[in-house]
């Protein structure tokens, strides 16, 4: 299979120099291990991955044994099945301060790994998160943007495409396996995700007892994406209660499936406790859930204004994360339904965004946009993300840009 360039892959090459440890995150399959045994070509870094179950035994059970066996500098994949190790490495790299890059380490539950990785390894290590192919990524363009901010001046970008070609961009989704391979029978492809999915990680390392539940738990959240929260609506429609509603919602979050976009508020208190926006990240395998079996009826169906808000907000994330930032990213609803999708905050100025499926956007689309003057922040530009074919300002502070340029 062909293997793309990722826009993460130089930010990681520079942290390498630097760091004694790098820990990329992200859902299983975006590509964790692809991008640093390609970084790694040419040296003589070991690779060895804990979903093998005796590495695994081994790693937590004589951690220290494991090192010896297996010594850096090394690639370990799904480090979270051996929390054991941190201590290790943590005396390894202390013992060795001028090995950059001793160890190399993926994970996909990204916040139990955290508090291993902050309790062994604070300031050695350098964090990154990997989500699914960027459409720059897929059209071999991977460097040629910085992170999204609503700007009037034009963006680098591909070759403009039909609203056809969106919603067929949308449905493939971001995994680069099915993505690159086109003979790959697509639907047996996310059954046989799933199934791993739910048996290496929920099942086994959860200890989810009803693993059958869970994933129409999963095809919920699925038909769900774009909308507020609702933890009682999931929880009737599976018949589970709402508390472990809440619980496989955490699991989902940490595996990188879901996102959870929260509101904006001065108050960070107050972010935290509002109802937050949730959205399946990988739309090629939030189609399949969600039984749309081709592009076409994606894009005429009921879930064509979700999925395509989705995937905007999607992309917006992974022109962040893939440069090794972390957005400030939020959404706006206030106490008379004012809405906004998206609010990026930027040295203290506020870029609101709007996400449509139209061809013909216009001012009335983005009124909202004037009540975060209430907030006392500066306010910049805005945009209208949408179907038109070409970048247009609707007025001097209010851009409309085409989903291929985000």
């Amino acid at each position: 299979m062909a293997i793309l360039t990722r826009t993460l892959q130089p930010v990681l090459n520079k942290a390498a120099k630097s760091f004694r440890v790098l820990l990329v995150n992200g859902q299983r399959q975006v590509g964790k291990s692809t991008i640093l045994k390609d970084l790694a070509k040419g040296t003589n870094r070991g690779y060895v991955s804990l979903d093998d179950v005796g590495l695994r035994k081994l790693a937590q059970e004589d951690p220290k044994l494991f090192l010896q066996e297996i010594p850096p500098p090394i690639i370990i994949d799904e480090v979270q099945y051996a929390p054991e190790l941190f201590p290790q490495m943590k005396i390894y790299v202390d013992e060795h301060p001028n090995k950059k890059g001793a160890f190399w380490l993926t994970g996909s539950q990204k916040y139990k790994l955290m508090k291993g990785v902050r309790e062994s390894l604070a300031g050695r290590v350098a964090i990154f998160d990997l989500m699914g192919l960027s459409y720059r990524e897929k059209i071999k363009m991977p460097f040629s943007s910085k992170p999204f901010l609503p700007s009037m001046n034009r963006q680098i970008a591909g070759k403009k495409l039909s609203v056809q070609q969106v919603y067929k961009r949308i449905w493939e989704g971001s995994l680069p396996e099915p993505v690159i391979n086109k003979k790959m029978e697509r639907n047996r492809y996310y059954a046989s995700y799933i199934q791993s999915y739910i048996e290496r990680d929920v099942r086994d390392f959860y200890s989810v007892a009803k693993p059958i539940q869970f994933f129409d738990f999963v095809s919920v959240v699925a038909a769900q994406t774009g909308q507020l929260l609702n933890y009682n609506s999931m929880a009737r429609d599976i018949g589970i209660d709402v508390k472990t509603a809440q619980t496989w919602m955490g699991i989902l979050e940490r595996s990188g499936l879901v996102y959870l976009l929260h509101p904006y508020s001065p108050n960070i208190t107050n972010r935290i406790i509002k109802t937050p926006k949730m959205y399946f990240l990988d739309t090629g395998l939030c189609a399949y859930l969600t039984k749309w079996l081709t592009p076409e009826s994606l894009m005429k169906g009921a879930m064509a204004g979700a999925i395509l808000e989705t995937y905007v907000v999607g992309e917006i994330l992974k022109s962040y994360l893939h440069n090794g930032e972390e957005p400030l990213m939020y959404m706006y609803r206030d106490a008379n339904q004012n809405e906004i999708d998206v609010v990026l905050e930027q040295n203290g100025t506020l870029y609101p965004i709007e996400i449509k499926r139209t061809a013909n956007p216009s001012t009335s689309d983005c009124k909202s946009f004037k009540e975060l003057e209430k907030l006392k922040k500066k306010v910049g530009c805005g945009a209208i993300i949408c179907l038109q074919d070409e970048r247009i300002a609707l007025s001097r502070s209010v851009v409309s840009i085409p989903v291929w340029e985000v």
